[in-house]
């Protein structure tokens, strides 16, 4: 073992019963070491081993799990130790922060006192020291008020903070490895830069080393020392992190930073999607694994597996081409101007089992665009949704206001595309699903395709009206397989909606469906299960284009799919609109996607829009406070680049929208003064007055025609916030 690791595994392998008496191999053959103060990043697709490794490390796997191999702790093999031994060693040498804290916390236990009680475990102290070492890790993590919140349970606390609670538990007892297993999933992005500014400053005070299993390569960039890049339950790449990024060796890691959406990259700017699906482990082929996918395979990759080699001082490459010189970051994908076949070059994670498609008529060329500002396809003007928040189970009180969406303004143009961006509770959803039920709305106005939904509601013949409408708008969700009925094969999903609008031969428009969106039509009989994830969002796709609407609202439509997978239906859904001329709603939280889609974007604040304008210009010129600090926590994929920007960190996590009626100053002045980094900074007391007195209204930014945004202070902050680089 090397002097300085203080954790080496070597030659790890993990298999677990499979179908029919085999085994499934889960890992087969990771190596690393990691020493004190060092931060490893383990990244993959889902199903490449990541968290299974990590499991096996600490001796968390069932107990069918078949692990060999070697792990080594401060020079101490842990394979075959029992768990009272391994108990010893979990939670003071080697610790762990789980993805889901909810699950990992024990909600009978206060807080304080789940964190006293792993001190205790491992050390002899009293209970009332205990809690009081309890207190002081909480304040480190960042709780605000830690001897009042000690006293909370798990599920008085938002998403961050728990993920806060956790750090603080796995830091208790000084350990000298902290495993973080995908630390930051699920959490808004400014919550991200909190969790991730916390693990350093863990890291700082305690001297630990960090094993960060992740999918998101810009946390890498920023965060990490080196890396380890897994596939198939293997490693196929290790090397520094500034290393891996400015040369990948492996087709794989130039294919994973390649299909990557940036936000320092302009729009359109075509990703370059990984095809095929990773190989199930129940029947991996003779070669290597990732030879169906790779654009450089020769026929030695079909018939021998390549071994993990030095390529370089530090380096490891798994691949039979890394030693000549091959450049891995020269896309082979069209330009975004030229012309695309849809079908052709889409099929990012079509299984090799689906065949090529049959050809689709190439669409005519479009006459020159015309100098007229295209008509709107929805129109939205002060549009209000409130909930009441009531108390009482018997008699009923009403107690407060929940504003969801509290004066929302925006325009779509047929052919272009609008973000909705914001954090949690920032009443992106709400705001689409006022507008997918073609209701009135309970203030203000919505205008879809030309049709006043007030008016459109009024008289006799809604019904109709509203089919006729209903036809011209469809939607994508975030999980395909809760949208897709699994009782229903897909050509039976796709015609559904034909059906139910009068289409007569549903057959031939269910096969130009799936050409349409990059699948195979003789696959219409199978079940969704039978897809990937990719697969059934295309399924989700086709069925919201069966009636030929004008408008689609896409809701988070790649937040659950891997980054590879994403990039194919990213590139898919501009194909789709370049060709049909379809306009897109897009909500998202991941702002590098909304910088890689939208034309224009609406930031979202406490149910209001803080500020709205050409994409370009929102996010190379930000504005409004919100905006900037939303910008500066989404991690760039570029070490060089990551670690020189600036870094505005929110407190708090996102404000709640509701408003007690005992609490008449809740709607007193800016709403986001509280968490507001330039309202901190103000001197001039008129200036703060203003922020607490009055309540900012959208105004337009100085040479900008149709920017606005609701700040008093708009001028008061230098917005260069996110340097520019040569993106690969």
């Amino acid at each position: 073992m090397n002097s300085d690791a203080v954790l080496e595994v070597t030659d790890l392998h993990v298999s677990f019963p499979g179908e029919k008496g085999r085994r499934l191999e889960a890992v087969r053959g990771l190596s690393y070491q990691v020493r004190r103060g060092e931060t490893l990043a383990i990244v993959g697709e889902s199903g490449s081993g990541k968290s299974v490794s990590s499991m096996a490390a600490i001796g968390l796997l069932p107990t069918d799990a078949k692990v060999t191999g070697s792990v080594r702790f401060r020079g101490r093999e842990l394979l075959g130790l029992n768990d009272k031994e391994m108990s010893r060693i979990r939670g003071a040498g080697i610790s762990m922060v789980f993805q889901d804290p909810l699950s990992a916390l024990t909600p009978v236990y206060r807080v304080g006192e789940a964190i006293a009680a792993a001190i205790r475990v491992h050390q002899e102290v009293s209970s009332d020291a205990a809690m009081r070492r309890a207190v002081e890790l909480l304040e480190l993590v960042g709780i605000p008020d830690p001897v009042r919140r000690a006293q909370a349970f798990p599920h008085e606390f938002s998403g961050g903070m728990r993920q806060r609670v956790m750090i603080a538990m796995a830091i208790a007892n000084d350990p000298d490895v902290i495993i973080a297993d995908e630390p930051t999933t699920a959490l808004d992005v400014t919550v991200q830069a909190q969790i991730l500014e916390v693990l350093a400053t863990a890291k700082k005070a305690t001297g630990a080393a960090i094993v960060l299993i992740t999918h998101d390569l810009g946390v890498v960039a920023g965060f990490a020392d080196r890396a380890a890049v897994m596939y198939a339950g293997r490693p196929v790449e290790t090397a520094t992190v500034e290393e891996l990024f400015a040369e990948p060796r492996m087709p794989y890691t130039a294919g994973l930073l390649g299909s990557l959406p940036r936000l320092d990259a302009g729009r359109g700017a075509r990703l370059r999607a990984i095809p095929g699906a990773p190989p199930s482990l129940l029947e991996l082929a003779a070669g290597c694994p990732f030879a169906a996918r790779c654009e450089f395979v020769v026929d030695v990759c079909r018939t021998v597996e390549p071994e993990l080699v030095e390529v370089a001082a530090g380096r490891q490459a798994a691949c039979h081409r890394s030693g000549e010189g091959l450049d891995l970051m020269a896309g082979t994908e069209s330009t975004p101007d030229q012309s695309s076949d849809i079908g052709s070059d889409i099929r990012s994670d079509v299984g090799s089992d689906i065949g090529e498609p049959e050809p689709v008529e190439q669409a005519q060329p479009t006459p020159e665009a015309s100098t007229e500002t295209p008509s709107p396809v929805l129109t939205v003007r002060d549009l209000i949704k409130h909930h009441p928040l009531t108390k009482g189970s018997i008699i009923r009180r009403r107690i407060g206001t929940v504003r969801a969406v509290d004066g929302v303004s925006l325009d779509i143009p047929a052919g272009t595309t609008l973000a909705l961006v914001g954090e949690s509770g920032s009443g992106k959803t709400t705001t689409v699903m006022e507008i997918l039920r073609l209701r009135t709305p309970q203030a203000g106005s919505i205008s879809v395709l030309g049709q006043d939904l007030d008016a459109l509601n009024r008289g006799r013949g809604v019904r109709r009206r509203a089919k006729g409408v209903r036809a011209g708008i469809a939607a994508v969700f975030q999980d395909p397989l809760a949208s897709l009925d699994p009782r229903l094969p897909v050509g039976d999903l796709l015609a559904e909606p034909l059906r139910t609008h009068g289409h007569g031969q549903t057959a031939p428009r269910v096969r130009e469906l799936l050409r349409m969106v990059g699948l195979e039509p003789s696959h219409a009989n199978r079940f969704p299960r039978e897809f990937s994830g990719g697969q059934r969002q295309r399924v989700a796709i086709a069925r919201a284009l069966a009636l030929e609407p004008r408008l689609v609202v896409l809701d988070e439509p790649v937040s659950a799919l891997d980054v590879s997978v994403r990039a194919g239906i990213l590139n898919l859904l501009a194909d789709l609109q370049r060709e049909l001329g379809l306009a897109y709603l897009f909500v998202s939280h991941d702002l590098a996607v909304v910088r890689h889609v939208a034309d224009r974007v609406a930031v979202l604040n406490l149910g209001r829009v803080v500020e709205y304008g050409d994409a370009d210009a929102v996010f190379e010129d930000p504005r409004h406070p919100y905006t900037r600090a939303l910008l500066s926590a989404v991690p760039v994929p570029d070490p060089v680049v990551e670690r020189r920007r600036e870094r505005i960190v929110l407190p708090g996590d996102p404000p709640s929208p509701v408003v007690l009626d005992s609490d008449a100053d809740a709607l007193r002045g800016c709403r986001f003064r509280g968490r507001c980094p330039l309202y901190a900074a103000l001197e001039s007391a008129q200036a703060r007055t203003r922020c607490e007195a009055e309540d900012p209204a959208p105004e337009p930014v100085d040479g900008d025609p149709g920017r606005t945004a609701a700040c008093h202070h708009l001028g008061a902050w230098a917005p260069a916030l996110i340097p520019h680089s040569t993106v690969a």
